[in-house]
């Protein structure tokens, strides 16, 4: 059993441990190329939410990873079978009701660790946080922590090579044959504000890609993966303890 995972916890053991930091991995249900699971955003991020709380906790940080939610916004890519979409005000009441639960067992910080492109939770917690003003809410992209150049030679953004060699790294046997990937090209959109994203809109995904993917995955590797991943919990971990040592109070210096 490990103390830092609710899931796994029970209440002998933890009902006495005061808790600085509850972690909430949020994903996605959604397809990934033809290569990857529809379960890849929720893999990737429950092993980056445990992983990174261990290496916290290990230096005294007094985290609580929560079990993930699975489900994600996909309003654009429901056309796409098996698509599982949540929408922002589902979002939203889960969110609350987890902060609810939060402040009442003095828990005062929450950070979620987000795996999903469609997911945006800024808004949320402005709203959420004007309730709970005495709480820390924080949210986190663990694909935007480290720079993915450093390690991979194609760019993308879904099942690409990035999210390949670290599904190669946690879950290999769920990843088919690379020569069964689609090769994730993608279309621009028509507009070049909307391509330089000083403009915003929502893609729609049957247009946007024939296989779900973009970004090419044949060049994923493992070891890629591996190196990739290490630094990312390394970068969490330490954000992780960081919130749970800092306090409303003293968050600005």
């Amino acid at each position: 059993m490990r103390q830092y995972i609710l899931a796994e916890a029970n209440w002998k053991t933890i009902r006495e441990i005061k808790y600085e930091l509850a972690i909430l991995p949020w994903g996605a249900t959604e397809a990934h190329n033809y290569h990857l699971p529809y379960s890849t955003d929720n893999i990737e991020t429950t092993n980056i939410a445990e992983d990174s709380a261990a290496i916290a906790w290990n230096k005294g940080a007094k985290v609580l990873v929560l079990p993930g939610i699975p489900y994600g916004v996909n309003t654009g890519q429901t056309d796409i079978f098996m698509t599982m979409n949540m929408n922002p005000s589902t979002q939203y009441a889960i969110l609350n009701d987890i902060t609810e639960n939060l402040n009442r067992y003095e828990i005062g910080k929450l950070l979620i660790v987000n795996g999903h492109g469609g997911n945006d939770f800024k808004q949320i917690l402005r709203e959420i946080g004007h309730k709970y003003p005495e709480m820390l809410l924080a949210t986190c992209n663990w694909y935007q922590a480290v720079e993915k150049t450093k390690y991979f030679e194609q760019g993308g953004d879904h099942a690409d090579e990035m999210e390949t060699s670290i599904m190669l790294h946690l879950a290999p046997e769920l990843v088919l044959p690379l020569t069964d990937a689609g090769e994730g090209k993608s279309k621009k959109f028509s507009i070049s504000g909307l391509n330089e994203k000083w403009a915003w809109t929502e893609r729609k995904w049957s247009q946007v890609t024939d296989d779900t993917g973009i970004g090419n995955p044949r060049y994923a590797d493992a070891k890629k993966g591996e190196a990739y991943y290490e630094e990312v919990i390394e970068k969490l971990s330490e954000l992780m303890f960081d919130l749970s040592k800092t306090y409303i109070e003293n968050l600005y210096e």
